[in-house]
């Protein structure tokens, strides 16, 4: 299992830790991931997924999981997360007609 998030793309950086005498180690810095499950009001089941914290806050700022999709760029997505783009997006226009 990557550890990127499926929503933002976020992934593990690296840096040093820094000792009190300036010695340096390299070390990583790993995102805070999650694996929960989203509801989906147009397609309406759930939908799991791992995503960093930061992006859960971001959905729930948006006003859940269709409108973040609405506004997401598709290269910060996972594959998964494309494909369940398309397929809301796809909902939402039958829904439209």
């Amino acid at each position: 299992m990557a550890r990127r998030c499926e929503l933002t793309g976020k992934g593990p950086m690296s840096g040093n830790n820094v000792s009190h005498a300036k010695n340096r180690t390299k070390r990583k810095f790993l995102p805070n991931l999650n694996d929960v499950t989203l509801h989906s009001e147009i397609l309406g089941r759930g939908v799991k997924l791992r995503i960093s914290a930061a992006a859960l806050r971001t959905v729930d700022h948006r006003g859940g999981l269709d409108a973040f999709f609405a506004k997401a760029k598709d290269e910060d997505l996972s594959d998964r997360a494309q494909k369940l783009k398309k397929e809301i997006a796809k909902a939402h226009e039958v829904l439209a007609q």
